[in-house]
């Protein structure tokens, strides 16, 4: 439940004459990388600040700036919001390759559930148990999960691992390419704003990401087909942070962070996941309606993606035990959190 906030004093002016004390306004400038009409804007970040303006009595006032409207680029949005350069934001930790490697456990393939409101709720615990030193130089107000990533590519769709042979594919996260060069393909790293561009100018045949970004970057005018995998695990998934500067935080009144507060946590998570969940439901029937191939890989080829999953996990966790981290333990914990989530 919201926190309920301090009654603002009265105070007497000089003549005598009591009147209300004029209200405290604070702009904040909020920042992501994608069209305002995809849904984590439309259903997580513009709700989230009307709550927050509502609950501080309009003391509280947050301008959200779309498709690095304030300038930067995606890639530098976590150092933007650490650096000041904008109250908060957006970040994709993954878009920064081995900088934060204990969040790429959440991003291992076939790993989170296809629902996404499920894997925020992992990425929230997770992150309260092994990512808070990674993120103590921001204020973090959430993390979440995108949904299930798809194979969008131009020709027909994915319909065995043999058809990711030479395809240039782009992906969102190291874990996404690990697993797309264990497939056969030639994957490039690309953060999403890129990704239109780059099939239209024909450097790419495709690339993998969620239903519910198909919309508004157009693939169903720049691709042909669109392929999801069996079962309920998804084929790979992305971990985000909405969060405010350290500083801007710590300097609100203490009455105005507990607004920041009551929206916070895993609440917030789980909002954000069903953002996604609505979004990839809308971006599926668009796709579906403009008449691209939808299809869904089967369940035997879906289990040979699966092997070649494992063995990106294997190598994953050696390579994180060779920094000194727990690589074992961080794979099984998320493992872990997926299970009883899912037992819910």
């Amino acid at each position: 439940m919201p926190i309920p906030l301090r009654a603002i004093p009265l105070l007497a002016c000089l003549s005598g004459a009591a009147t209300s004390a004029p209200a405290q306004e604070v702009v904040l400038r909020f920042q992501h990388m994608v069209s305002p009409n995809s849904a984590a804007p439309t259903y997580f970040m513009e709700p989230w600040a009307r709550a927050v303006e509502e609950q501080s009595g309009g003391r509280i006032k947050i301008e959200i700036y779309p498709q690095m409207a304030l300038g930067g680029k995606a890639q530098s949005l976590y150092d933007m919001i650490r650096d000041g350069a904008i109250d908060g934001g957006w970040a994709v930790p993954s878009y920064q390759p081995g900088r934060f490697p204990e969040a790429e456990a959440l991003e291992l393939p076939f790993m989170m559930p296809k629902r996404a409101e499920l894997s925020s709720v992992v990425a929230w615990e997770y992150t309260q148990d092994h990512l808070l030193d990674d993120f103590a130089d921001v204020h973090l107000i959430t993390v979440h999960m995108h949904g299930p990533g798809i194979v969008h590519k131009k020709g027909p769709p994915v319909e065995t691992v043999e058809d990711f042979a030479g395809l240039r594919l782009r992906g969102p996260s190291r874990p996404a390419t690990l697993l797309l060069r264990k497939l056969g393909a030639n994957p490039v790293g690309m953060p999403v704003p890129e990704f239109p561009e780059a099939l239209a100018r024909g450097i790419l045949d495709g690339g993998v990401i969620t239903w519910e970004m198909a919309p508004s970057l157009k693939l169903d005018e720049l691709t042909d087909s669109h392929s999801d995998v069996s079962g309920d695990k998804a084929f790979y998934s992305l971990y985000f942070l909405w969060a405010m500067n350290k500083a801007k935080y710590e300097s609100l009144p203490d009455d105005l962070k507990a607004v920041i507060d009551a929206n916070s946590g895993v609440a917030m998570a789980a909002m954000a996941g069903r953002a996604y969940d609505i979004g990839d439901a809308e971006g599926y029937a668009a796709m579906v309606a403009a008449g691209g191939a939808v299809s869904v890989i089967g369940p035997e080829e879906t289990a040979r993606m699966q092997l070649l999953g494992d063995e990106v996990v294997v190598e994953w966790i050696d390579e994180a035990t060779a920094r000194g981290l727990d690589g074992a333990g961080l794979v099984e914990d998320v493992l872990v959190k997926v299970d009883d989530v899912m037992a819910e």
